[in-house]
């Protein structure tokens, strides 16, 4: 459903608009992805030997008010950043949500107002 075609914009007709802009962004989520450079253990690793240590993917995120840190596979990179790209953009519908909401809610109050006095 295009926003702009609509002529007269009710609550429902903002939910409808919602579900269709929101059914094609899952997985969603808040978080952020880091590639982050490291020792290992190792006494003589050559890859932290020559300064160029060992790279690995992190999702950072809050739970709790703790900040968690979950590793993420290589080749799990690109479906996890989907998600955050997804997430990032059903944080925006939601954003343009909230006033659409609103100015809907206001025009079926004073078009129920209308009705009642005339």
């Amino acid at each position: 459903m295009t926003w702009g075609i609509l002529i007269r914009k009710s609550p429902s007709d903002v939910l409808r608009w919602l579900q269709s802009e929101t059914a094609v962004l899952w997985p969603a989520f808040l978080a952020s992805l880091s590639l982050r450079r490291s020792r290992c253990v190792r006494a003589n690793c050559a890859a932290c030997l020559s300064g160029e240590q060992h790279q690995s993917y992190v999702l950072y995120d809050r739970a709790e008010g703790r900040r968690i840190a979950v590793y993420v596979p290589e080749e799990l990179v690109p479906q996890v950043q989907r998600g955050l790209d997804n997430g990032r953009a059903l944080q925006d519908l939601l954003h343009q949500a909230a006033p659409r909401y609103i100015k809907a809610l206001k025009r079926e109050r004073a078009e129920a107002k209308r009705a009642d006095e005339g």
